[in-house]
This record gives structure tokens, sequence and C-alpha cells, in this order.
């Protein structure tokens, strides 16, 4: 009995083993039966050439947030460019004065090592109103040629408003050679008004060019600018310009940048001995009348002095309202600004 439950127990090992086996053979065949099975030759099929017209294919397209670059007046164009590289205040087409020497899409300059790019080199000019109206003064009108006979003659009396009435009183004797008429000089000959100079008569009034002072133009604020270096890739000669485009956000950015920098350049030049070098940045936001709000400082690499001057610029700054057609393309109405302010050693 014992031998014949023996027997059971190895058949169905063997049983179970065998399936196992078949089971392990038939995923061999299927996952690495493809490899020995030779490839089926590629169908020849005729070589396709594609012509396609480059004068039919659109414009590149313009990035939906170009970065900002200020045009001097100098290098304003009323034509917008090609390619719009950079957004601004004004159009210009992009230029250089040297050979490329990069792949940038600005132009090559020899200057010095700046982390801004400037394209021309002069010094910062606060903004003036110029010389204000004046009232007009009368001019002097010389007086008419009188005749001889009465040129010495007493002036009439001139008219006096209505004297109030008094008792009437009997004069004495002394007093009516005073009342009576003077006779009138004689009448020269011509020969002897000819020798007689004429009297000379001082203007009562200064003449109105020695008070008018001399008009002064009114400016508008340029910051100082000092040409970096810079390895562009323009091959267009003329003055260091760039492709932009001027459109009304970026003339919102200038008119932003030119009420704080005209007042940060005002303290800065008071206060030049008490800051130290370094970087400022501050953060900002500009609500729909202009008003500077969110002010704070993200970095400080130099005093307090001059963080202070930094934030004084922004909160006395007379920024413009946002314009309407802006207002809507902003978060919130409000126009988020960052600025660097950078004092370089000498």
């Amino acid at each position: 009995m014992m031998e014949q439950t023996k027997d059971y127990r190895t058949l169905g090992l063997a049983i179970v083993i065998s399936l196992f086996l078949h089971l392990v053979i038939g995923y061999s065949l299927a996952a690495f039966g493809s490899a020995f099975t030779p490839a089926l030759p590629l169908e020849d099929k005729p070589v396709e050439l594609t012509i396609v017209d480059l004068s039919a294919t659109p414009p590149p397209i313009v990035p939906k947030n170009p970065p900002f670059m200020e045009t001097a007046p100098s290098k304003q164009t009323a034509e917008k460019p090609k390619e719009q590289t950079f957004e601004s205040n004004a159009n210009s087409i992009a230029a250089s004065k040297l050979p490329a020497t990069g792949d940038l899409p600005l132009p090559a300059q020899d200057g010095k090592d700046r982390p801004s790019v400037d394209l021309e080199t002069h010094d910062y000019s606060l903004p003036t109103d110029g010389s204000k109206p004046q009232p007009e003064t009368q001019s002097t009108i010389a007086p008419e040629s009188k005749p001889p006979s009465e040129v010495n003659r007493p002036p009439k009396a001139a008219s006096l408003p209505t004297p109030i009435v008094a008792p009437v009183t009997t004069p004495e004797p002394e007093q009516f050679a005073l009342l009576k008429t003077i006779p009138p000089p004689p009448i020269k000959a011509p020969e002897e008004t000819e020798r007689t100079p004429p009297p000379i008569v001082a203007d009562s009034n200064p003449s109105v060019a020695s008070e008018r002072r001399p008009d002064l133009a009114a400016s508008n604020f340029q910051a100082q600018k000092e040409e970096t270096r810079i390895k562009g890739g323009l091959t267009n000669r003329g003055p260091s310009a760039v492709n932009a485009v001027g459109t009304p956000l970026g003339r919102y950015q200038k008119a932003v940048s030119d009420a704080i920098g005209s007042r940060w350049y005002y303290y800065f030049d008071k206060k030049r001995d008490l800051v130290s070098i370094g970087t400022v940045i501050i953060e900002a936001e500009v609500d729909a009348e202009g008003h500077v709000q969110n002010l704070r400082v993200a970095l400080n690499t130099a005093n307090e002095a001059f963080a202070n001057i930094c934030l004084q610029s922004f909160q006395e700054a007379h920024i413009p309202p946002i314009p309407p057609d802006l207002t809507a393309t902003f978060p919130d109405g409000r126009m988020h600004i960052d600025y660097n302010f950078i004092y370089y050693p000498n």
C-alpha cells in the first residue's frame, strides 16, 4: 500500500514538471522566436522630392513678450523693421558700426564689460520746463515831433476829479499874479531852431529788449549711458541700433523709466558721498492711476543710504496713469516693474 502511494506521488510530480517545462518553452518561443526569423526584404520605393516656395512662407513669429530696448531719438525710424526682435518706445532698424563678432541680435561694439546693454555714451541730464511766457510789456513810443513853438510851452493841466465845493474867499492882491495867464514864448526863426539841439527825454520805462531774458528751451530726461562690449551678429553697417518696434507698452515703459530715473539721478547727485558701490533691485507695482504700490527692496549689495535713494525715487516719481488700452492687459490692472540700480567703481 505504501509503494502504491509513492508511485502516485512520483507520477503527479512528473506531470507538474512537464507542464512547467512546456510553459517555459512556449514563452521562450513567443518572446525570442522573432529574433531567429529572417527579415522580409524591403519594398523599393521611388525617391520623392518636395519643392517648397520660400516666398510664400509666413514671416517669423514674434515672441509673445519680447525684451524691452530703449530707442534714442537719433535712432528712430518711421518704418517698422522686418524682424521685430525687441519692443521699444519707437521703431528702429538694426545696424552695427563694426563687423559681426558673434551671433547675438545686437551690434558689435568695443566698450566696457557691464551687465547692461548700452549702445551709446553720454552723460545724464535732468528735465527742464524751459522759459515760461512773460506778460507783454508796452513798448516805448517815441514822442511825436512838435513844432518849435510848442517845445517850450508849459504842459497842459491834467484832468482832475471834480473838487469838493468850498466857500469862495476873495484872494489877496499878491495872489492875483498867480492867476494871470503866462504869455507863450516868442516863435524862433527856422535858423535858430536848427542850431538848438532837441531836449533829451529820458525813457520812463526801460526797453523791452533790456528786460527780456534769454529763452531756455525745454528738455526731456536723459539717462547716463556708456557703450558696453557686445559680440553681436548684425551685418548692416551704420550707427549701433537694433530691430525694435514701437508699441504702446514700450512707450509707457519709457515714461515710467524716465519718471523714476530723473528723481534717482537728482538725489544720487546730492548724496553721492554717502553711498557705497553695489546693486539695489527694487520691485513694485503701478496701478491704473500711476500710483506706486507694494514697494520693496528685493536685493541690496550696497549700503542703506543707496537703498533709501532708490526707494525715494519711486515714491516721488510722477508716473503717468496707465493708458486704458493697456490696463486690461495687466493682471488686476497693475503693471509689475523691477529696476536694477548699479553703482560702478570709477
